[in-house]
């Protein structure tokens, strides 16, 4: 099984073109669409990974939408850093859940 790169170190392709990048951030926003429903419709204390992917996937797109640089769709970014925030702390709400469980 590969390992999943933190989001500090996620690299971006250097080469896309505006309508390619425009493209990846389509395809980034679907697969993260997709984690997130797996995630929630993973039983509970199951062992995944989803979670890193994600944060991982936001982090890519991210410095792709950099690339890009600002546009229209800067509203969306916008939103998608504030579901990023979120989204570390149900993370993090889950890990202490998950810690509880395995004290008791």
């Amino acid at each position: 099984m590969s390992t999943i790169p933190a989001p500090e170190h996620v690299r971006v392709p250097q080469h896309l073109s505006d309508k390619d990048l425009r493209q990846s951030l389509e395809d980034l926003d679907g697969k993260i669409k997709t984690l997130r429903n797996r995630a929630h419709a993973t039983t509970e204390g199951a062992n995944h990974t989803y979670h890193e992917h994600i944060a991982m996937l936001e982090a890519k797109r991210l410095k792709l939408a950099e690339r890009l640089g600002p546009t229209p769709a800067a509203d969306a970014q916008a939103n998608s850093q504030d579901q990023s925030v979120w989204g570390e702390i149900w993370h993090g709400i889950e890990n202490l859940r998950n810690d509880l469980r395995n004290i008791l």
